[in-house]
């Protein structure tokens, strides 16, 4: 027999929750197998197995929390499960192991005299099968059993003693939700509860702390897409036939970005006890709604990449995070991060640092307003609300203005993007 152990995941995760089993007892798994879904703080991730047989137990249900080196399951030689492990969502797998042993029966020998005239006041069951019986309980002139001489086997046991424990198990559960609701609300009024996941926990738990321990301040400014926009219009086909992606608006925010981080170093740094760090690098992190939550991966060195490679990056990090695929690799590290909530339809907002980084900039829903261009002039334009948080321990209000006007300025002119170092 050998133990699955939770494996060494990241410096900082000590610990996980059993998010689903992909394999159950009694299945044949091979080395390299994935057998659980455990989630994280921050990403979910499959954990394989290391060893070939059939996976005999599992010590912790779906929900429960584990940490890592600690044995989740035990894989053992074998093809035959122990009557112990036996679940009721095996019924099937107890009724062919039933029907596979009757071919052994019949090659052996038939009962005595004497076991014939006890039959009617005592079962006749294999000692295995009287074994099980005692410890749970059971009497064994109400199990059935599909053997031709009427002997009860092990298997039949246990088959019994799951359809007992399953029929027992939903009239409980059905007291206990009539019991949740009734304390919830004194009218009795129907309600749901759900538990947090951990990823949500962990997001609640840090959001709540960065606005706590930071001194977090929130400068708005507004933006003219009517340039990009035409831009995209007259390059986006020759761009997605070129490089096989779409052309979007958060490359070119990306590279506004980081034009601007080079001239306010600052919102690039983050706070260490009394030492501020400046990072001599770009990484910046894309903020991706998924159903289990916000995530946000970082493109890698996003001022030595071009627009397609930024966009290439953002479309491969949304697939992944879609499918529950982003690696903790994904999500370390980030010297600042970009937020879109305009995609929902958000028209301002004041996003939450991205602890430790001392800036983070919200993007918002493009709106036809009517803008002055002039004195005499009215036009509508498509305007974009854009709103800088940051850390106003190291961050005056001056640097953060002008690392928004920066960034405005290169979005309504984006040419001049080809021409920032």
């Amino acid at each position: 027999m050998a133990e699955i152990v939770v494996p060494e995941l990241a410096e900082s995760i000590s610990e996980g929750t059993i998010a689903k089993w992909l394999k159950k007892p009694g299945d044949v798994i091979a080395k390299g197998d994935y057998i659980v879904e455990l989630e994280t703080d921050k990403v979910n991730v499959e954990i394989i197995s290391e060893y070939s047989g059939v996976l005999q137990e599992v010590k912790f249900q779906e929900g429960d929390t584990v940490k890592v080196g600690e044995a989740i399951a035990i894989v053992g030689e074998g093809k035959e499960e122990s009557p112990a492990s036996i679940a009721p969502s095996q019924t099937e797998q107890v009724n062919q192991a039933i029907v596979e042993e009757t071919v052994h029966v019949q090659n052996e020998q038939p009962e005595s005299e004497e076991d014939n005239l006890t039959k009617i006041d005592r079962p006749i069951a294999s000692p295995a099968a009287r074994k099980l019986a005692r410890e749970k309980g059971i009497n064994l002139t109400n199990v059935p059993t599909i053997d031709p001489f009427g002997r009860i086997r092990a298997q039949d046991v246990a088959a019994y003693q799951a359809v007992k424990t399953k029929a027992t198990e939903a009239p409980k559960e059905k007291r206990n939700v009539e019991k949740t609701i009734d304390k919830s609300n004194e009218s009795s009024k129907p309600v749901e509860r759900i538990r947090l996941t951990r990823r949500r926990q962990t997001i609640a738990n840090r959001l709540l702390e960065v606005k706590q321990t930071t001194a977090m301040l929130t400068t708005f400014n507004e933006v003219d897409m009517t340039n990009v926009m035409n831009l995209r219009k007259r390059r986006k086909d020759k761009f997605l036939e070129e490089n096989d992606v779409k052309l979007g608006f958060m490359s070119f925010f990306t590279k506004a970005v980081v034009a601007a981080l080079k001239k306010s170093p600052l919102l690039n740094a983050e706070i260490q006890g009394n030492e501020i760090l400046l990072k001599k690098y770009y990484d910046i992190g894309i903020a991706v709604s998924t159903d289990e939550g916000l995530v946000v991966p970082v493109v890698r060195d996003a001022d030595r990449k071009n627009f397609a490679e930024i966009e290439r990056d953002i479309m491969e990090f949304a697939n992944k995070a879609r499918a529950n695929k982003l690696s903790l690799s994904d999500l370390q590290g980030g010297t600042f991060t970009i937020t879109n909530g305009g995609v929902f339809g958000s028209l301002l907002s004041t996003p939450i640092l991205n602890g430790p980084q001392v800036g983070i900039l919200g993007m918002h829903k493009i709106q036809l307003r009517p803008v002055a261009i002039d004195g005499e002039r009215m036009e509508n334009r498509p305007m974009m609300y854009l709103a800088l948080s940051y850390d106003h321990r190291i961050i005056d209000g001056k640097e953060a203005v002008t690392f928004l006007v920066r960034i405005k300025e290169l979005i309504e002119d984006p040419e001049s993007l080809l021409f920032e170092a």
